[in-house]
């Protein structure tokens, strides 16, 4: 760390592990969990650096009545409300804890996959009716699998390891990455992921290149029926394509962490027909953006940050 003591502005609402690390590593700091945009316009030029978890958005705007920024931390894994453009062109350092809830993602992406499977989440509903269907709820095992993991990140490696542990053939594709195969998937190209696998685990962030990524066109590339599992970000696939494939039975079922609008009380009358869809479908199962959303990991992704702004 610098001579000069950072000062920090807290934009949103954090765990409050993360206030006695920022002391005890010599920052000065200001938390402002409810502040609104305009208040952040008016109070950023004064702070050195700037923390932020899913509230705020860091644009070109926002930069500009930040002269004296030097750094952002995102207490979390993905970079999609940053401008990195507008953030490099400045200088201005970008931090963030995506291995701090690798493993809770890892975690709930398999829970998810067996939940779906083996049926048991339409079971446990089924029987709490009173109606006992065994042959209807015969599952499949995942060790009978090919899983293909698209993004071999952080998240995407802690996935893989614990698929291993059930024998599936793991697959996995990284475009950003080379000679990153590894004991628990073998990397491939990703055609090869398109066309042997019965899963696909989407594990990569939120861009202008792989925004609706999952579309009609997409899913006619996948050589066989396969099980689509997205806990990375909802936009990347489009739900339109994705009932479209269920109805077709091109997709046997999907796993859906996020959606491409979470605001379910403001969903657009499209938006509405496919999440109905999908919340009456018993191939489909949904939660509601908690991945990495662990009692574990709200500390650990603040020791991450922590241990990185200690490095400035």
């Amino acid at each position: 760390m610098s001579e000069t003591t950072p000062t920090i502005l807290i934009a949103d609402d954090m765990h409050p592990s993360l206030f006695p690390m920022l002391t005890e590593a010599g920052f000065r700091f200001e938390y402002q969990p409810t502040i609104t945009r305009a208040e952040l316009l008016e109070r950023l030029a004064s702070f050195d650096g700037l923390i932020i978890r899913s509230k705020t958005t860091v644009d070109e705007p926002l930069l500009q009545r930040a002269p004296n920024l030097r750094f952002v931390g995102r207490a979390g894994a993905g970079l999609d409300l940053i401008d990195l453009e507008a953030i490099t062109k400045r200088n201005i350092r970008v931090f963030h804890a995506g291995e701090g809830n690798r493993d809770a993602v890892g975690e709930h992406a398999v829970g998810m996959l067996l939940g779906l499977l083996a049926n048991i989440v339409r079971a446990d509903a089924e029987v709490r009716r009173g109606v006992w269907n065994r042959e209807g709820n015969r599952g499949y095992e995942l060790g009978s699998m090919t899983v293909g993991i698209i993004g071999y990140g952080n998240n995407g490696q802690a996935t893989a390891r614990r698929l291993s542990g059930f024998g599936c053939r793991v697959l996995c594709y990284d475009k950003f990455r080379t000679d990153y195969g590894d004991t628990y998937a073998e990397a491939v190209p990703l055609n090869q992921i398109l066309t042997q696998a019965n899963v696909v685990s989407l594990h990569i962030p939120l861009t202008n290149d792989t925004r609706q990524l999952v579309d009609d066109e997409w899913i006619d590339k996948i050589g066989k029926p396969f099980y689509l599992m997205n806990v990375a970000r909802g936009e990347i696939v489009s739900l339109s394509a994705l009932v479209r494939g269920l109805e077709s039975g091109k997709v046997r079922g999907a796993c859906l962490d996020v959606l491409e609008n979470e605001k379910l009380t403001k969903l657009s009358s499209e938006q509405q027909a496919n999440f109905d869809y999908l919340r009456h479908s018993d191939r489909v199962v949904l939660t509601p953006h908690v991945a990495g959303w662990t009692h574990e990991s709200y500390v650990r992704i603040n020791e991450v940050l922590v241990r990185q702004l200690r490095e400035l």
